[in-house]
């Protein structure tokens, strides 16, 4: 017979955690610790790991799936939960978000979802949490996603907002801020198109690298940027081009605002350029390669020492373009007035135009940081306009179609200012239904063009 005092100190046999399930978690553990950012910390957990092939596509749509549809899950998971959802502990709630995700949106079989979970949680934070989510998640799985979407959601006939707001995971306010920016009609259609992960772009820098080689790589031309190429599949960083910094990963819509301000027309010199707010420095690359065919260089400025330690990085292969890198604070400029000829403002901003590509800006932004921004967006403009000389322009562009932040920052500008006027961008920027919310400036939209949200005005210095 077996001793019953041996019984009780025999550890409990556990399942194995999913290498997989176990990266996702981890990542989410970051994001919501440390306030990364789910494509920085992932390729690097990934390799460290050495998940990769379908394993590594699982995990990034575990991350990246539960990341954006986070809104909808927690609405979910609040009717499946007998407590406010403020009270479970968080470490039990990512997982719970994980295993709803593959309940609710991927092709997962209901006992393989919810199995791993517990596995998840057991493994992870204990045995008594372990029972709660196999309960929670059991409950989750009596509906699919559109079930739980008609029960949870406001009536769209009285809430339409609110209805919008469940139903495609984003916060109240962001969805009523692109809706003014963008109108109803075509508003369900951007909020899908947010949480579509967004397909992986190459960047061709001219000089170093072509569109021709890309696509032997493994890619195909995007359409709208000359240099634009879609990866199929695999990883940018075995591109041999993206290896050796000739080429680069680069949304279409970044890419059109750079080539704008190359192409616009200026009066006299043309020699010197400035990227004001260069991080992470994708645009400097580009603009530096662009430049190096004119004879001109270009100065990126960057606030923060890690991020121009990013521009540096990207920019290592721009060659005679790039004049350098400089940590400086663009507010108070180290430059004397009137020494540019092009002049790049890639102002800070909400962000809210790229969040297929990092969704957590969404659930880290709150309306006060929009008021919060507004002063040092304009105090960036008004820098670049007077380190421009006379004839020379000025692009300022956001990752964000919030009005403030658009057409109001432009519009400040030109009634603080007799020496500047806009210019009309939107020739510079052949793309269909890109107008922008004032005559001139540019708006590009994930569901209409495939790119972020970028938009775009370009002024001129009288």
């Amino acid at each position: 017979m077996t001793d019953p005092r041996k019984a009780r100190r025999r550890r409990p046999r556990t399942s194995p955690v999913d290498p997989a399930r176990e990266a996702a978690y981890d990542v989410l553990a970051a994001v919501r610790d440390q306030d990364s950012y789910t494509n920085l910390v992932l390729p690097t957990l990934l390799r460290d790991r050495g998940i990769s092939g379908r394993d590594a596509a699982f995990t990034t749509e575990l991350v990246s799936g539960t990341v954006r549809r986070r809104g909808t899950y927690d609405a979910v998971l609040g009717a499946c939960v007998d407590r406010p959802l403020a009270e479970v502990d968080v470490a039990v709630l990512d997982a719970l978000r994980i295993g709803t995700h593959q309940l609710l949106a991927m092709r997962v079989p209901p006992h393989a979802a919810v199995g791993t979970t517990v596995d998840l949680v057991r493994a992870k934070v204990g045995h008594g949490p372990a029972g709660f989510a196999n309960a929670v998640l059991r409950k989750v799985a009596a509906h699919d996603l559109s079930g739980w979407v008609r029960r949870v959601a406001p009536d769209p006939a009285r809430d339409p907002v609110g209805f919008s707001s469940v139903a495609h995971s984003h916060p109240r306010w962001v969805v009523e801020a692109l809706a003014e920016a963008l109108g109803s009609d075509e508003l369900d259609a951007l909020l899908a198109a947010d949480n579509e992960p967004p397909k992986v772009t190459l960047v061709a820098r001219p000089g170093l690298s072509t569109v021709e080689e890309l696509v032997a790589a493994g890619g195909v031309p995007a359409g709208l940027s000359p240099y634009a190429v879609r990866l199929t599949s695999g990883d940018p960083g075995e591109v041999p081009a993206v290896a050796h910094g000739r080429a680069g990963v680069q949304d279409e819509g970044s890419q059109l605002v750079a080539l704008a301000l190359a192409a616009a027309p200026v009066e006299g010199a043309d020699a010197r350029w400035l990227d004001l707010c260069a991080g992470p420095g994708g645009k400097t690359a580009l603009l530096a390669a662009l430049a190096a065919q004119r004879s001109a260089r270009v100065l990126a400025t960057e606030r923060l020492p890690h991020r121009s330690a990013l521009v540096a990085s990207a920019t290592r292969r721009s060659g005679p373009g790039l004049l350098a890198v400089a940590t400086a604070d663009g507010t108070h400029p180290a430059w004397r007035e009137e020494a540019f000829d092009r002049v790049l403002v890639d102002a800070p901003c909400t962000g809210l135009g790229a969040l297929r590509r990092r969704p957590e800006a969404r659930w880290r932004r709150s309306p006060t940081d929009v008021g919060e921004l507004l002063p040092l967006q304009r105090a960036l403009v008004h820098t670049a306009v007077r380190s421009v000389r006379p004839g020379g322009v000025v692009a300022y562009v956001t990752c964000s179609p919030v009005l403030a932040e658009t057409r109001g920052v432009v519009e400040a500008v030109l009634a603080e200012r007799d020496d500047v006027r806009l210019e009309d961008a939107t020739g510079l920027v052949d793309v269909p239904d890109s107008g922008g919310p004032i005559p001139g400036t540019v708006q590009l939209w994930p569901h209409r063009h495939g790119t972020d949200a970028m938009f775009l005005a370009l002024l001129r210095r009288d």
